[in-house]
This record gives C-alpha cells, sequence and structure tokens, in this order.
C-alpha cells in the first residue's frame, strides 16, 4: 500500500479506497497490505468485460460473420467477443449451438436460426456450458463450424483458456468441426492462460485486430494459419 501511494502521489486512504473499488468491479482481489491482478488463471467477471472494447469487438464480429455460409452449422463458444458473432449471426440461416447463455438469449427470438442447446450445468455469472452433458452433447456433433473464444494465444503455446472447467467443452467443441475459426483481441497475443485448449495446427483461421504483434502473426501465418486483421 505505500509502495503504491509514493509511486502515485496519492495517501494511502486515497489508494485503499480505489483498491476496493477496483475489487468490486472484479479487476483484482484485495489481500492484507495490497492487492493481487487477476493475471494468469483468472479473468474478470462477465459484465466487466462486455464493456472492454466493445467497438472492436463489433469488428471483428463483422469479420467472422464474412466467413459464415447460409445453412451452416455453427458452435460458438461461450465469451464476451462471441456474444457480438451471436448477434451479427441472428438475422442469418444457420444452425447455431451456443455454448452459453448470453449468446442463446441472443438467438432465441431469431426467426432464421435453429437453435441447439448443449445442456449441461452453467456457471454463475458467465452463464457458460460446463460439465459431462455438454462435452458428451458436443461429442456427438460433426458442425461445419466452432468460432472459438480466446483468453490467450501463440504459435508456442496454442489456445489457452483462463477457466479450466471450460478446457474440456472448448475441446469438445474444436473436434466437433470442420473449421475452427478463432476471435480475439490483438492484446490476448501476449497472454497465456492457465489451461492449454489445443495447438495453434488446430485452428484453421484467426480474426484479430491492428493491435496484434506483426511477428507473433507472423509465426502464425508459418505454422499454417489464416489470420485475419481487421
Amino acid at each position: 500500500m505505500a509502495e503504491l501511494a509514493e509511486a502515485t502521489g496519492s495517501s494511502e486512504m486515497t489508494i485503499r479506497r480505489d483498491l476496493d473499488q477496483l475489487a468490486e468491479q472484479g479487476v483484482l482481489r484485495r489481500v492484507r497490505g495490497g492487492a493481487v491482478s487477476f493475471l494468469r488463471g483468472h479473468s474478470a467477471p462477465f459484465p466487466l468485460r462486455e464493456l472492454d472494447e466493445t467497438g472492436t469487438k463489433k469488428q471483428l464480429a463483422a469479420a467472422v460473420e464474412e466467413l459464415i455460409a447460409d445453412c451452416e452449422s455453427v458452435i460458438i463458444d461461450s465469451g464476451t467477443t462471441t456474444l457480438e458473432v451471436a448477434r451479427r449471426l441472428a438475422h442469418r440461416r444457420i444452425t447455431a449451438i451456443p455454448l452459453d447463455l448470453h449468446s442463446a438469449n441472443a438467438l432465441s427470438n431469431a426467426p432464421q436460426v435453429d437453435l441447439l442447446m448443449p445442456g449441461g450445468r452453467t456457471k454463475p455469472g458467465e452463464l457458460s456450458f460446463t460439465g459431462h452433458l455438454t462435452e458428451t452433447s458436443l461429442r456427438a456433433l460433426r458442425v461445419d463450424t466452432t468460432i472459438l473464444g480466446v483468453c490467450g494465444l501463440s504459435a508456442t503455446h496454442g489456445l489457452t483458456a483462463h477457466d479450466l472447467e471450460e478446457v474440456p467443452v472448448k475441446q469438445a467443441a474444436v473436434a466437433a468441426a470442420q473449421r475452427v475459426v478463432a476471435v480475439c483481441h490483438g492484446a490476448k497475443f501476449a497472454r497465456t492462460g492457465l489451461g492449454f485448449v489445443c495447438p495453434i495446427t488446430d485452428i484453421d483461421v484467426i480474426v484479430t485486430d491492428r493491435a496484434a504483434p506483426a511477428d507473433a502473426c507472423a509465426a502464425l501465418v508459418a505454422a499454417g494459419v489464416e489470420v485475419r486483421v481487421v
């Protein structure tokens, strides 16, 4: 606490108040004498992430929609960026299998969408499907495209996730698809989640923004992945 006060020129009372506020928002966790940021193995709560970089998410979602043909069957991963994808696909003639209730709600009244629910237990806040029922449902499917959200991505570490319960669900979604499209902010290229989902060679297309490092994109292209920058 004293180090933060000295570094910012603020009082310890101000630092304590600001840390408490950030903890309430889910950005960090308060500990004795300070705070711990949500880094590897953690992510901010869904409502907080949903408000972050909304313009970029809409651009990414529009680019992903261009990859989907009418009458495709599509698994839509859980997450805030994939929620924007679901909203973009709501007017399309597709079969959609959403992996959280947020995307399911976005598609629920879409007249041309054949909506299939995978079942399983939902996580509070995230409302993502997890567990044996979800994994079994996905293993019974063969779809045209899986659209994956990303916590961390690199040519070396592959695709990673913070939530270990979601890892086997994502793996089942990858295995069920003829084509896998990953969508993420360029900042995700510098991060690594705790759980390993799949090697980069399992990904066919990555849709990202201009914040993605050029050398990281080049490494992915060298590995045989199509990279689309919006």
